[in-house]
């Protein structure tokens, strides 16, 4: 008998990947493999199996582990003067960024790894089965959506290097990256999933694949060795749990920083009466801001993230009540004067979860000879490199703001969601977390409500908030941003609830072309 349950995803092909999984009889982890690989094929410079990623792994008894495929630092590092590592400006219309690129920024992907290790552990349906779609879809061609089209024109100066230019070339024009209404087929990438369907993962790590990504990393510039690959391992940890307000929630865990901060800002807010405030209204966004602010600070003093060069040290502990005051107190008594990431969530009809996020950065600019899989660039992320590039300590695994999350409700709600967006996924998921538990919203309205997000003290807010509020609250704020209408700069937290009647439903985020597929 197929299986019930819901899909939320970034993308149509990666929603039905996963959906026909469910309605096959496969379970929740089943589906989130089929969407991951699917979403390397139609989200490609969100997902690749050159990256690294987390599962939020709640099984239907109840048990929830954390899956941990994140990227891990080489075991040894070559000169700076030998890297191949290069700053490049993407254009974002309003703004510019610069990012690092080069095969000395890639770090040890565990994205293969890390959906073997899960299939092993908890799948159900012939791993064979499950990647179908996207060898299929990578065979046939996709056609470029208007966001994926967005994607490509922002990031083209990566996409565009010798290495991946004849992949992701436009076939009207060449000289150009591919372009809305195009179709790119991936062969090699298809060749590729299909042999590790049949092969195993040790196919990437230990065999063919890992020996082509060493030798082209020993000849052009890179960290990486045949032993990192071979040494790579996915970490299975109990998730970060608290309370808040009538939930308990269950997220990433250190060493990455994404699900400590989200807990951290909802624990700030532990004595707030959220309820009573109207959530478009000034005191709301205000308050919010603040609880930014002061997690910018927390996170500063404690040094979540990996250590310094000067060696490992533990961080200080941001949920011991103590600590929480100090900065609690900050919140309610005082006001202080892009990345390349997608999401898939799942639920099954048993009462299986998986909330996945998964990231290749902005990818390194390099594709592995014949098998069509664009490397990551997180050692050229300064998100995960808060010491400073090429500081990082060897054999470690990498921070990450990653944070797919379960929340478990009194009135019998579970939740399941998580982000792409860097630096803006623990505030996105805070305020979609806040919507669905404080404000009873439903799923669709909690993840399409506008969002604020502060950094380096520069407010930014999304169309469709009160003008009265926005106004006082960018006078309090003189460095702003003001977005008309909703923004993939602001995440994308595509959500699935299941009721707490038994109903599932789920929201796809349409700030990052949200879909979401509800079985009968």
């Amino acid at each position: 008998m197929a299986s019930s349950g819901v899909v939320a995803a970034g993308h149509p092909l990666t929603a039905e990947a996963a959906a026909d999984v469910l309605r096959s009889g496969g379970n929740a982890f089943d589906a989130a493999i089929a969407g991951f690989f699917m979403a390397c094929v139609a989200e490609p410079v969100l997902a690749s199996l050159g990256g690294g990623g987390f599962m939020v792994a709640r099984e239907a008894a109840g048990r929830i582990r954390v899956f941990d495929f994140f990227t891990q630092t080489p075991a040894a590092r070559i000169p700076v003067a030998e890297l191949d590592f290069h700053p490049v400006t993407v254009d974002f219309g309003s703004a510019q960024q610069e990012f690092h690129i080069g095969l000395g920024a890639c770090a040890a992907p565990g994205c293969v790894r890390g959906a073997f290790a899960v299939h092993r552990c908890l799948g159900k349906m012939p791993m064979r089965e499950l990647v179908q779609p996207a060898v299929c879809a990578a065979r046939r061609g996709v056609q470029i959506n208007a966001l994926q089209a967005y994607i490509f024109n922002i990031v083209a100066p990566i996409y565009m290097t010798e290495s991946a230019r004849p992949v992701f070339a436009g076939r009207r024009n060449p000289d150009h990256i591919a372009e809305a209404g195009e179709s790119l087929s991936f062969v090699h990438l298809a060749d590729t999933i299909e042999r590790l369907a049949a092969d195993g993962d040790d196919l990437f790590y230990r065999g063919e694949i890992a020996d082509r990504v060493a030798r082209i990393c020993a000849e052009g510039g890179g960290h990486l060795r045949r032993c990192d690959l071979a040494a790579y391992r996915v970490a299975v940890r109990e998730p970060l749990a608290i309370r808040y307000h009538r939930a308990s929630l269950f997220t990433n865990p250190p060493p990455s920083a994404g699900g400590l901060l989200i807990a951290f800002g909802l624990s700030l807010l532990r004595e707030a009466d959220l309820a009573k405030l109207n959530t478009g209204s000034y005191e709301y966004l205000r308050l919010l801001t603040e609880v930014m602010l002061q997690t910018s600070a927390a996170r500063a003093e404690s040094l979540v993230g990996p250590p310094a060069e000067c060696g490992q040290s533990e961080p200080i502990s941001l949920l011991t009540e103590s600590y929480l005051e100090r900065y609690r107190a900050g919140v309610l008594n005082h006001w202080r004067a892009f990345r390349g990431t997608t999401h898939i969530s799942v639920m099954d009809g048993d009462g299986n979860i998986a909330t996945t996020t998964v990231s290749n950065g902005e990818g390194c600019g390099e594709i592995v000879p014949d098998t069509g899989v664009m490397l990551n660039n997180m050692l050229g992320e300064e998100d995960v490199n808060p010491a400073g590039f090429h500081r990082w300590l060897p054999n470690q695994r990498m921070s990450s703001m990653m944070a797919p999350t379960v929340a478990v409700c009194d009135d019998g709600r579970i939740i399941a969601t998580g982000s792409g967006g860097s630096n803006r996924i623990r505030t996105a998921l805070l305020q979609v977390l806040i919507n669905l538990i404080d404000f009873g919203m439903d799923v669709d309205t909690a993840v399409r409500q506008p969002r604020v997000h502060i950094e380096e003290h520069v407010l930014n807010i999304e169309g469709g908030a009160d003008p009265a509020a926005v106004d006082r609250l960018t006078a309090e704020f003189p460095h702003h941003r003001l977005f008309e209408t909703v923004n993939l700069f602001f995440g994308g937290a595509h959500t699935v609830v299941r009721e707490s009647g038994g109903a599932s439903c789920g929201a796809g985020d349409p700030r990052r072309g949200g879909v979401c597929v509800t079985l009968p």
